[in-house]
């Protein structure tokens, strides 16, 4: 396509066009843009984050339902809920998800990583991507394996509240491990858990690393940009062509384009494009720039439950739920930045192994003082406690579709979850092993009976209904743009769009396999490396990537000394983990 089209709006050419200002494309406006001689142009969706709700951690769940903040999707009837249709909610704006999600921070184990090389992401292994995670952070009260000069803002909570540790002392009881840290060497076990917060406010990407950015002056940001699809000039895209508002516009890039746009929008505008399945761009009267029926394709996300238990003693957030008790959080918020609206609440959790014969945690517990739904709609009538609990590595796999060939239209998405039997059987784990954790002398004094379930919810069958009727996503899609050197690609190691020129994907979409923990870390380090792999430099693998395990996890579902280092043993790990992943 020529680089002239007199009916549209030009907004001139630029060295990089970045799709998205999310925890991606911020991370790499700002990295890309340290070179004073790159002009960026970083086009985004929403529009500004300046709102006290998104920067008050306590808020979290206000964006989320904001029409403001969040797109507003929803899934396809679910296949295996009995057709339920589920909330996917996903950020609009500067920042994206990582100003509305729960600002939980968890590199995830570092296995993930050798399993994502296993899968055919050369390069990146946990000595390679570390660096990138320390590069990235910020972090008080660091430890060796931590960052302390980084971008992202990164604290514990204050653990206050009796309940936080009642449930790390539970879990030792129980029988698992504890971790001092579970972003430093020891991932499995329970312990403290850190959030994205900064001086009391909300540490989004958008905070950390656009805001920064801007005021080097080689950088602009075009908000309430819709883009449609990009523009090529043969197989190499040499543009983008999107609605500023509701005017057509184009903008040129004489590097590169980078699409950024998230696990759900990443790959409908690859379609939109012409790259994609060649039946389903031809069904939407897309022309066919090059054929891969990956797009959209490998689909995975987190799901999980809320266990909620009655709690004996006043000690839950309950009594701040009230309109009196919300006023007092904010107007302490407000004026010093402290107190319970300075944190997300999540400050202490987990990771276990579901059974034995699994070598790193597939299970992931995010504990709360509060006995509440995640959005915040759903409130005991009382004081009690409850965990987030889910598994984390599922089998089941959807996909993204183009629901027309309209950038005014939200695809059709659906993750078929609990399709595969595996799903099942690790779900129903999540709800034995808590309970058993819950019935520890740790919670004596506080532990009433079972909200939810339920105690009378004791069989398969009852707790399978259960987690058809109230499973949720914990908003971790990534998977749609998979990377590595396999048929099953989109991407190669370096992000670049098979099959054509001057185009990478660059965001959760690329993951080849969802990693054991919340995804906003993982994916700030993979914006972070990526940055590097456009400028042709990378920082040196690190010395200090051990791979730890239990000794007995062939034979028994949990121990409490994690201490095996795999570490020497880099080639045995990636072939089982490959002969045993869960793709």
């Amino acid at each position: 396509m020529s680089k002239s089209v007199s009916h549209l709006n030009d907004e001139g050419s630029y060295d990089y066009i970045i799709i998205g200002a999310g925890s991606a494309g911020c991370v790499l406006a700002h990295r890309l843009g340290e070179d004073p001689n790159n002009k960026i142009l970083v086009l985004e969706a929403g529009g500004s984050d300046r709102s006290i709700s998104v920067s008050m951690p306590a808020a979290l769940s206000i964006p989320m339902n904001s029409k403001r903040f969040n797109w507003g999707m929803y899934t396809e009837p679910e296949p295996g809920l009995d057709g339920r249709v589920m909330n996917l909610p996903r950020g609009k704006g500067l920042g994206g998800s990582s100003s509305v999600n729960g600002m939980c921070y968890v590199r995830g184990n570092p296995m993930d990583y050798e399993l994502w090389e296993a899968l055919g992401a050369k390069g990146w292994n946990w000595a390679n991507v570390l660096p990138y995670f320390q590069k990235a952070e910020n972090v008080q009260s660091a430890g060796p394996l931590r960052g302390t000069s980084g971008p992202l803002g990164i604290k514990r909570g204050p653990e206050k509240n009796p309940l936080y540790q009642a449930f790390v002392k539970a879990g030792k009881q129980a029988g698992y491990a504890v971790s001092s840290n579970m972003n430093e060497y020891q991932h499995e076990g329970m312990g403290p858990m850190e959030m994205s917060v900064k001086d009391g406010k909300r540490c989004s990407a958008s905070v950390a690393y656009l805001r920064p950015a801007l005021k080097r002056g080689n950088i602009r940001v075009i908000t309430h940009a819709k883009v449609n699809k990009v523009i090529f000039d043969g197989m190499k895209v040499v543009g983008v062509a999107f609605l500023k508002g509701s005017k057509p516009s184009v903008a040129y890039a004489n590097k590169e384009t980078i699409l950024s746009a998230g696990s759900i929008m990443s790959p409908i505008i690859l379609k939109r494009s012409g790259i994609g399945p060649s039946k389903e761009l031809v069904s939407h009267n897309i022309p066919l720039i090059y054929h891969n029926n990956n797009v959209g394709e490998n689909l995975k996300d987190h799901l999980e439950v809320y266990l909620q238990q009655e709690c004996l003693k006043p000690v839950s957030l309950y009594k701040s739920m009230s309109l009196f008790g919300k006023g007092i959080i904010g107007a302490q918020w407000l004026l010093t930045k402290t107190g319970l609206g300075a944190t997300n609440h999540f400050e202490t959790g987990g990771h276990i192994r579901s059974r034995k014969g699994i070598v790193y945690p597939d299970i992931q517990y995010h504990f709360l003082p509060l006995a509440i739904s995640y959005d915040g709609k759903s409130l005991a009538k009382g004081h009690g406690f409850q965990v987030h609990v889910g598994t984390k590595r599922s089998k089941s796999r959807g996909w993204v579709k183009l629901r027309d060939n309209s950038v005014h239209e939200l695809p059709k998405v659906q993750f078929n979850y609990m399709t595969h039997e595996d799903d099942w059987l690790e779900m129903r784990a999540c709800i034995k092993l808590t309970r058993e954790i819950f019935k520890q002398d740790a919670f004596n004094q506080y532990r009433g009976v079972e909200i939810a379930p339920g105690d009378a919810s004791n069989t398969d069958e009852d707790l399978d209904q259960f987690i058809k009727e109230k499973v949720e996503s914990a908003y971790h899609p990534c998977g749609t743009c998979k990377m590595g050197e396999a048929l099953d690609a989109v991407v190669d190691s370096e992000c670049k769009v098979l099959g054509v020129t001057g185009l990478r994907v660059i965001d959760a979409s690329i993951m080849p396999q969802a990693t054991a923990g919340d995804i906003n870390a993982p994916t700030i380090m993979l914006a972070e490396r990526a940055a590097d792999l456009i400028k042709g430099t990378s920082l040196p693998a690190s010395i200090n990537a051990t791979l730890l395990t239990a000794r007995d996890w062939k034979t028994h579902q949990r121990s409490s000394s994690i201490e095996k280092d795999y570490s020497e043993e880099r080639e045995v790990l990636h072939k089982y983990l490959l002969k045993n992943n869960t793709v």
